[in-house]
Order: structure tokens, then sequence, then C-alpha cells
């Protein structure tokens, strides 16, 4: 080090300037990118009936989607370092509220929603009698005809 590290922060963000940050950072992004991308397909498969959980996941693909691009991109055209600092940190900030303080009461809220349903149809299944259909009067099996 042989500048003031505030000074490090106008520096460009290069192979030369940052030897060790400047690889590892990009090659993450487009990591985190591609395992971002493929979660989310997987994911927004297999919870395809159950509406909050897919809103999670759009919120969390369009927030990974910009920041991790972002952060190629001021790899690619060499942004200086305070840029790619605030991207990272704002980026990430902004996934774990994403998961961590909107959504959970909003998960939470329909887990209930299912547990209630859950328990009403028990409840109405709970009498064999109720799984028989009844028949008609002969006026209604007539009219049918």
């Amino acid at each position: 080090m042989t500048l003031a590290p505030w000074d490090y922060l106008f520096l460009s963000f290069n192979h030369r300037n940052f030897p060790d940050l400047f690889h590892p950072t990009w090659i993450a992004s487009l990591v985190l990118l591609v395992m971002l991308g493929v979660l989310y397909t997987v994911r927004t498969r297999a919870l395809r009936k159950h509406p909050p959980y897919l809103e999670l996941w759009e919120w969390l693909w369009w927030t990974g989607l910009i920041t991790f691009s972002l952060l190629i991109i001021e790899s690619l055209f060499v942004f200086d370092l305070f840029l790619v600092l605030v991207t990272e940190a704002i980026g990430i900030a902004t996934l774990v509220w994403i998961r961590f303080r909107r959504f959970p009461p909003i998960l939470a809220a329909h887990e209930a929603r299912l547990a209630r349903e859950r328990y009403f149809s028990k409840q109405k299944f709970a009498d064999p009698e109720a799984t028989i259909r009844r028949r008609g009067s002969r006026r209604q099996q007539r009219r049918r005809r």
C-alpha cells in the first residue's frame, strides 16, 4: 500500500490496480448470476401454485440480475472502486432485506391460510357420509335424461 486507504476508492477497478480483488469479483458475479438463474427456474416451476413464493423469487431474480450484471459491467468497463463497492453493498443489502424482512410476514400469512384450508377440508371430510353422493329425487333423474 503506497496510498492512503481513501485514495484507493478513486482508482480504476482493474487487474493492475487491484490484482487480488478484480478477477474474484467478476468471476463470483458471473457464477452467482448463473446460479441465481438456475435456482429461479427450478424454484418457480416447483412453487407455481404458491403465489407468495413466486413473488419472492421474482424479487430475488431481478435484484440479483441487476446487481451481478452491474458488477460484471463495472469490471469490464473499468469503473472506480467506490462504484463497485457501492453496487456490492446495495445489492447484497437488498437481497438480504427481500429474503429476511419483506417476505417472511407474507409467507407466514400464506402458510396460515393453507393450514386453515387444510383444517376445514379435514373437518368437512371427517364424516364418512360426506364423501358419498346422494341420489336426487326421481324427477331430477328424469330431467337429466
